[in-house]
């Protein structure tokens, strides 16, 4: 699936953007300790920011209480996708924060809207955690976890970059990861994506015109 061009029409202003976030993983690429990782966190930003490849597709994860939950469940209703962890301490946090006001602006037609969070740490984020997290920005939310092979494979449909890191004399370990918004229109396909630092006037807007609100 391509950007469609609805999808262009709605984010082509928002590139620039994530041009300047993929300058910044380019020249982290250069970097020779961290050339292997940064060079695929380069290679599916440009993946992502080009429209020419194939981006998204179907998935099947664990929601609440362990049942498995499709993609297609949500057909009918434009789904906005962030993958993210709950012990990240502020990338995510905002975002989240950035898609609950936008689903409140949106007023009745937040109900053709299904905001979905994946999370990039299913080893430490359980089925309980990670559900107290997500409703206490909207009880919209919809959580999912997988296996790592899941994971890694869903994230990687959608161009995620991500990793553990351990910080030094840390015991602890954060996940370095791309922190982007996908929007995904009634039809299951992949319509755009919208970059770190995007408001929630912006994001209500482009949500708006995919459910043909005014």
């Amino acid at each position: 699936m391509r950007i469609t061009r609805r999808g262009r029409l709605a984010l082509g202003g928002l590139f620039l953007a994530s041009a300047i976030a993929a300058a910044y993983v380019e020249e982290r690429a250069k970097l020779p300790a961290e050339e292997p990782r940064r060079a695929d966190a380069a290679r599916l930003m440009n993946d992502l920011m080009s429209g020419k490849a194939d981006i998204g597709g179907p998935f099947t994860l664990a929601g609440e209480g362990g049942k498995r939950v499709s993609l297609a469940d949500f057909s009918g209703k434009v789904v906005v996708l962030y993958f993210g962890y709950t012990f990240c301490p502020d990338v995510c946090p905002t975002d989240l924060h950035t898609i609950a006001a936008a689903l409140d602006a949106l007023g009745a037609d937040r109900d053709k809207v299904q905001p979905v969070f994946i999370t990039l740490d299913p080893e430490r984020d359980t089925p309980a955690q990670l559900g107290a997290y997500v409703k206490s920005f909207s009880p919209r939310f919809i959580p999912l976890s997988g296996t790592e092979k899941e994971t890694r494979a869903v994230a990687t449909a959608y161009k995620v970059f991500y990793e553990k890191v351990r910080p030094p004399g840390s015991s602890h370990y954060v996940i370095d990861h791309a922190a982007f918004t996908f929007i995904i229109d009634q039809q299951g396909k992949y319509a755009g994506f919208l970059p770190p630092g995007t408001g929630a006037d912006r994001m209500t807007g482009v949500v708006r015109e995919l459910v043909g609100g005014r």
